[in-house]
């Protein structure tokens, strides 16, 4: 008995730690690389002092594009303003979209509207061209619009770019859109190489939290890659490609096309991220878009383009997961309430297997005299009195492992929630009640966290520390402590989800307990 409850004491230490170990890794520590597709790509290692794009069998060489620092940025003038009442959009000479404005309060950074993309980084949707002096040229030359301004109240507004080159003309005709995607057709006069540039990922993301952030690429038929910031290493040409996408925590900026398949290529920069670009045509149409990563939007769009929201390694127990907090928070709509029927939701569909485990630990309980005494009889026989055991165990129907598997059921789902809470954009200024004003921040009070720890502890009351081992006791013993200190910085919903865990951890082992106790008085008035 005692090792069977030394082994439910431990599986709680292991989920806990292991959380709070998970947590301050993914916090703390510099992420790598994740390649989770196997695509076709032509491969090449970088110069140490120059990017380059290798040779493809499918299309001619592409030769060295400008780095970053060599194309012009915060001192490009602008050129046309599109507003709705989310968002501003600035197009500057270039052609490019120089910045993206969010007007919504809950996207408010230092008391002002957030702005998304760095100056001092690539734009989406700057064009370079293979041919260095023509390249060289297109960044000097000012496009001119057909508008200077455009609003989106009606839903939509389209803006004609033109830039009048040498040896060709080059017309963008983009049509904005008020959920913030785009049209876009590119046509170029006389035929030559160029890329379109889908921007260096957004820079909206001032918390501590080091979430995954870079760019994307979903291959038709195939899975995701993902390059991360810092962990770029080599260019690629991927080909079938239906979107591409560079991103932070919560934006993005993604060129797709899922009915004519594209041509992406990465490239590293200095700080070794990549840089993602598509291979232009003399006529190419394209869509894009370019805001938060809002699933509902997104599906709108094409369901394809929800893959753009990833959780990092838990992607696949996440994206289920939000689909049902989300459905949850369209009927009350509140996302804290929706984050506390979504653990009792997950308790009440795991009460079955906690119920019957922690019945059968009961049992195992009420047989400890017996168990002391076959290891009395049989200690020197290991085998005999397993045997015994386990004959002992299968009479009264209980089952030492009964107690464990809720309990690393738990494990997954722990770590699910946890990016489902701390990536979905969602939550980003969503209020609960009170002095919770923002679920994706840190309780500003520390309310939240204090109350998860006392839980904590108390519901370790409810059940004797058998533990034998110095070191584990006193670990056990200071388990509440350790994880309010982790908790206290951490977005407020996420300790929302293990204070209510917790709570109704404690009522239901109330409950169990009340049950046998009911069961047993029973079976003894009926011996009688």
């Amino acid at each position: 008995m005692e090792q069977q409850n030394d082994l439910q004491k431990r599986l709680l230490l292991a989920l806990a730690l292991s959380f709070a170990v998970f947590v301050a890794f993914d916090i703390l520590m510099p992420k790598t690389a994740t390649n989770l597709e196997q695509n076709q790509t032509i491969q090449a290692k970088q110069s140490s002092t120059t990017p380059k794009i290798v040779k493809s069998e499918s299309t001619a060489e592409v030769p060295v594009l400008a780095q970053s620092s060599d194309t012009p940025t915060s001192t490009v003038k602008s050129l046309t303003t599109i507003k709705s009442n989310k968002f501003i959009y600035s197009i500057d000479e270039l052609g490019r979209i120089a910045q993206l404005t969010m007007l919504e309060k809950k996207y408010e950074y230092e008391g002002k509207p957030l702005k998304v993309l760095d100056n001092k980084k690539v734009k989406p949707l700057e064009i370079r061209f293979s041919d260095a002096k023509l390249n060289d040229e297109a960044h000097k030359v000012a496009y001119t619009t057909s508008s200077a301004n455009s609003d989106l109240s009606s839903g939509s507004g389209k803006v004609v770019l033109t830039q009048k080159l040498s040896s060709t003309t080059v017309t963008k005709e983009i049509t904005f859109y008020k959920d913030g995607h785009y049209d876009i057709n590119i046509k170029l006069s006389t035929p030559k190489e160029y890329f379109i540039m889908i921007g260096e990922r957004p820079n909206a993301d001032h918390t501590r939290y080091m979430v995954v952030k870079g760019v994307m690429v979903k291959a038709k038929d195939s899975a995701l890659k993902i390059i991360e910031d810092g962990d770029a290493e080599e260019a690629l040409t991927i080909h079938n490609v239906e979107f591409g996408s560079s991103f932070d925590r919560y934006f993005t900026s993604i060129l797709y096309n899922f009915k004519t398949p594209l041509t992406v290529y990465t490239q590293v920069t200095k700080d070794e991220d990549a840089l993602l670009f598509v291979e232009g045509k003399p006529n190419i149409s394209l869509h894009g878009y370019l805001g938060p990563k809002e699933s509902k939007v997104l599906e709108a769009l094409n369901p394809k383009l929800t893959d753009a929201i990833e959780y990092g390694l838990v992607t696949m127990i996440s994206k289920p997961m939000f689909k049902i907090l989300a459905w949850i928070h369209d009927l009350i709509g509140n996302w804290g309430w929706a984050i506390i029927i979504f653990t009792i939701l997950v308790k009440l569909l795991l009460f079955p297997l906690s119920y019957k485990g922690m019945m059968s630990m009961q049992r195992l309980k009420d047989l400890a005299p017996q168990i002391k005494e076959l290891k009395e009889r049989y200690g020197k026989d290991p085998q005999k009195m397993n045997a015994k055991m386990m004959e002992m165990y299968k009479k009264h129907g209980a089952n030492p492992m009964g107690g464990c598997l809720p309990m690393i059921l738990q494990i997954p789902i722990f770590f699910g929630i946890y990016r489902v809470l701390l990536n979905s954009v969602e939550l980003q200024g969503a209020p609960w009640m009170l002095w919770i004003h923002d679920l994706s921040l840190q309780d500003p009070i520390y309310i939240l966290p204090v109350l998860m720890g006392a839980s904590m502890w108390y519901q370790q009351k409810l059940t004797p520390n058998s533990m034998t081992d110095p070191m584990q006791q006193k670990i056990f013993q200071f388990l509440p402590v350790i994880m309010t200190v982790f908790f206290l910085t951490f977005p407020a919903g996420l300790v929302l989800y293990w204070l209510v865990n917790n709570l109704f951890t404690i009522g239901q082992q109330f409950v169990i307990n009340s049950a046998y106790a009911k069961q047993k008085a029973a079976k003894v008035a009926l011996n009688k």
